[in-house]
């Protein structure tokens, strides 16, 4: 199953999420609206000519596991590396009946999109939440914290959109919607898996503390067309 990881992206949108992508048997895509990942059946080769047709002018795109020189009409905005972990097989994280999280819906999309972009936890589109289960926490009206799935393949499911606004870090509600989201998976059979951004030292302990151990260091890298 953890060599469907090696190239999830490519697995994910050309598996379980192709009804929400687009492209060709070399290249794809997530739809617009969408988290803006592709995916390529040759992950260490990419067939960036094969994206082109499914591209508009503007458009940033992420793509991992490919390092090398970027082919004629793309430029690399972006390089860097990530650690991708899976569930080592710990204990399942107790029912924390007494957190309030809530299932979020297409009507806090704005707030999702906007939460997003301030605290960046990776690729994030108004539409990711419709990839799998997103809970948030909320002030009154105000979401202020939240963490979803998005890529799978087979059994693996990933943890996504992991964040919380500044003004209220350090109450742990990442780590509980985290925690909510593994049980839930664990309970459907499911393996969590998750990238969390080299640099991102606090992050990366927290999750080897939850029960997840580093499967690889991956290339990430933001492109698009010059």
């Amino acid at each position: 199953m953890h060599h469907l990881l090696d190239n999830i992206a490519w697995n994910t949108l050309s598996g379980p999420h192709a009804k929400y992508a687009t492209g060709t048997d070399r290249a794809r895509r997530y739809a617009p609206g969408f988290s803006p990942i592709v995916g390529f059946a040759n992950a260490e080769h990419p067939d960036l000519d094969a994206l082109t047709p499914y591209c508009e002018p503007g458009d940033h795109f992420y793509c991992m596991d490919w390092s090398g020189a970027a082919p004629a009409g793309w430029r690399i905005d972006l390089d860097s590396t990530m650690f991708r972990m899976v569930w080592a097989g710990g204990s399942m994280p107790d029912d924390d009946e007494a957190f309030d999280a809530l299932a979020l819906r297409p009507e806090h999309a704005a707030q999702a999109v906007a939460l997003a972009a301030l605290t960046r936890p990776g690729p994030f589109g108004p539409r990711t939440p419709e990839l799998g289960d997103y809970f948030g926490c909320f002030e009154g009206d105000r979401l202020i914290a939240m963490a979803g799935e998005r890529m799978c393949a087979g059994a693996l499911r990933e943890i996504s959109g992991v964040c919380t606004h500044p003004d209220f870090q350090g109450r742990g509600l990442a780590r509980r919607l985290a925690a909510k989201l593994i049980r839930r998976q664990l309970q459907r059979g499911e393996t969590p898996f998750l990238h969390v951004m080299r640099d991102n030292e606090s992050a990366h302990r927290l999750y080897a503390r939850m029960g997840f151990r580093d499967h690889r260091e991956a290339v990430v890298r933001v492109i698009s067309q010059c």
